[in-house]
């Protein structure tokens, strides 16, 4: 659980604030990588979507156009109890039926012509204007909030997966563990559902081990310090390489140029060596794994870097009549609820019960 990870700057003090007490206190809109060209063979459609998850608008736009969900093309997966708006691609011969598709939980706001089909991975970022709702807005302590801001602004902050990537209802990390020890099958999943639950539980299992592995690093006090074997990530270009001279790395990580990243498990995954390398091994060897565990299904978990630290861009904090209001920039595949977590105590609104303590995003 996110909630038992370290803070990058521990505080006993922090501010408590519920999120999501609707779905208009959490606002994303997609930062595209491109802009469709106005010409070819896919439409993209322009959609902001209420209170409804991924899967479902994908479903419900499918069964509205008539193609099969495998033709929708997106960038990335938008938090449910949100208000959120991005880019779906669909074939352009969908074009004559795209005026009857919006209904009262997503509307499509504007359709343009691209050559090619929207894939995962295809945007810049994400924007996030979030209200912080506190239960005794006049005692919100702003002048911390600001200075927190400050400091996750200028070092960053754990680029922790959230609770979402694990599952509500089942513990999706053990599943995959299951898997890539051949203790479980693929097959054991129902049909209709495997290829989506299969992906997850593999990527549960990386993303947990990601976690423990930043988790320890924070914990040794060496999250903002490089380490002869780190594998270091070009902020700008996202391109890896391995640290062979901290001393003259560390002025870049102190300058925002390059951050240290941790492990996805996986046959093809760049490695660390030294003393970076010994700390993944003793994660992995804590799960019963090891690396040969994940060639069993390579085509799901292939490997890759992910950075350990995320400096968000045009982070504000500012009073607002319930509590405070946040806004700023994350890259893709970063989770708001994270950041949140270093500024503040955080709930997030349960509206079957009321304010829970977990966090979900999707």
């Amino acid at each position: 659980m996110l909630a038992d990870l370290p803070r990058l700057f521990p505080d006993e003090s922090l501010p408590e604030f519920t999120i999501k007490s609707t779905p208009e206190d959490f606002v994303v809109e997609e930062i595209p990588a491109y802009e469709p060209g106005g010409e070819g063979e896919h439409l993209y459609l322009w959609i902001e979507k209420r209170n409804c998850s991924h899967e479902w608008l994908q479903k419900q736009l499918a069964r509205a156009l008539d193609v099969p969900k495998r033709d929708l093309g997106t960038a990335g997966i938008k938090d449910r109890w949100a208000v959120t708006r991005q880019w779906v691609s669909v074939p352009a011969s969908c074009e004559p039926r795209v005026a009857d598709c919006s209904s009262p939980d997503f509307q499509i706001l504007k359709v343009a012509r691209h050559r090619n089909k929207l894939k995962t991975g295809h945007l810049r970022g994400n924007r996030f204007q979030l209200l912080l709702r506190s239960s005794d807005p006049a005692s919100v302590p702003l002048e911390q909030l600001v200075e927190r801001a400050r400091l996750i602004a200028a070092h960053g902050f754990p680029n922790y997966y959230g609770d979402q990537r694990f599952g509500r209802d089942a513990d999706n990390a053990e599943l995959g563990k299951a898997l890539v020890r051949g203790e479980a099958d693929a097959r054991d999943i129902p049909f209709e559902r495997r290829r989506f639950l299969l992906k997850m539980a593999l990527s549960a299992l990386q993303s947990e081990l990601f976690n423990e592995t930043l988790a320890r690093r924070i914990r040794a006090n060496q999250a903002t310090t490089v380490i002869a074997g780190d594998v270091l990530q070009v902020v700008e270009s996202g391109g890896c390489f391995l640290c062979e001279d901290p001393h003259a790395d560390q002025p870049r990580l102190d300058a925002g140029e390059v951050v240290p990243t941790g492990p996805l498990f996986g046959p093809k995954m760049k490695s660390a060596t030294g003393e970076t390398a010994a700390c993944e091994q003793a994660v992995l060897e804590s799960a019963g794994l090891n690396m040969t565990h994940f060639e069993r299904h390579s085509a799901l978990t292939q490997g890759a870097r992910r950075a350990m630290l995320v400096r968000p861009g045009e982070l504000t904090v500012t009073p607002a009549p319930e509590g405070v209001l946040c806004s700023f920039v994350l890259p893709s595949g970063v989770y708001a609820t994270t950041l949140l977590r270093e500024l503040a105590e955080i709930r997030e609104f349960d509206h079957a019960s009321g304010p829970a303590d977990t966090a979900d995003e999707e």
